[in-house]
Parts: C-alpha cells; structure tokens; sequence
C-alpha cells in the first residue's frame, strides 16, 4: 500500500494555493518500519547514548563575533577557561540577547530571556549555573540548573539561550571539559 503525503503549497508571486501530493514508491503503512527517505535502515539507527565528556569547567564569555563567508554571515559566542577556547554558532537573535548584558545595555522592551528572567524570579526559581555538556553531530546541548523551593530541577536548553540567561544572572557558565579539549 502507498502512504499519501499532503503538502499546501504556497507562491507568493502568484498568490495561488495548491494542493500537491506526494506519493513514495515503497511505503507503506506499516509503522513499525521507516519510511524510504529515512537516511538509514532499520538495526542501523545510531547510538543515542552519550558521550561522557568529562567534569565541566567554568568558562567565561569571550565574546559575540561576525564572519562573513561569501556573503553568508555566520555568528558565533566565544567562550574560553584561560587556555582553550570553544566557539558555537548561534542566531542573530542570540547573538544581540548575548551582546545586551556582556555590555551592560538595557532594551527599551525586554526580550524573550529578560521575560524568562522575570517569570523565573516570580516564581521564586533561581538560576544556579548553565552546563554545556553534550555534543552530537556539530550541535552543542545545555543544561539550565535551576534552584526551586521543592529542590533542584535540570532542563535542557540550547546553549545560546542558556549562556544570554546565565549572563543575566550572572550565573556562572561550565562547558565539559572534553568539549574544551575539542576546541571546535
């Protein structure tokens, strides 16, 4: 049997909306299998445990940089113990949420961190330390450590939003010291 997919595709030139089918010789509607276009077979899967990377090590944020490669401009937080240094590719969004409290600038408005900030503190949570402390297939994972009245809680954030919140707790940040060694 074949599984139909239904897109709504949109031109804006024209401003017409067309319904499109796509059909994919080999599907089914088995699901205990994938489908064709999935990018390998099924026993293939690769491994989801992670890597230990080691203790983590308090960095500080070098800074927030531009690199323009062909006319595609590329941002990215730099981040350092002293001796090694780790860059990681963020948004432009990021990347001014970032730049805001390393300068001590203030936003006529507050941003989506500075909301996040204010709801945490309502809610008598205390941001205790951010944990860069994964890294699978060029992306960096984090960690926001936060500190209730019912005890401590972990949760998984990007690293981008995770260094913009700790800079304004001024919250210290760690990254995994196999990470640091990377240097990537």
């Amino acid at each position: 049997m074949t599984i139909l997919r239904h897109k709504v595709m949109i031109s804006y030139e024209s401003g017409i909306f067309s319904n499109m089918t796509n059909e994919r010789e080999g599907d089914s509607d088995d699901f205990e299998s994938p489908p064709s276009f999935f990018p390998y077979e099924p026993g293939e899967e690769p491994a989801t445990e992670s890597e230990d990377f080691g203790e983590p090590v308090e960095v500080q944020v070098e800074g927030v940089f531009l690199v323009d490669r062909n006319g595609s401009v590329q941002r990215f937080v730099l981040l350092t113990d002293g001796e090694r240094k780790v860059s990681i590719t963020i948004g432009s969004f990021e990347a001014g949420s970032i730049t805001l409290p390393l300068e001590g600038a203030q936003p006529d408005r507050p941003n989506t961190h500075d909301l996040m900030k204010t709801l945490l503190e309502r809610l008598d949570v205390n941001l205790h330390r951010v944990v860069i402390d994964d890294i699978w297939n060029g992306t960096y994972y984090a960690k926001l450590h936060l500190e209730t009245d019912d005890g401590d809680v972990e949760i998984d954030s990007r690293p981008s939003d995770a260094i913009a919140l700790a800079l304004r707790w001024s919250a210290p940040i760690y990254v995994a010291d196999g990470i640091l060694e990377r240097g990537e």
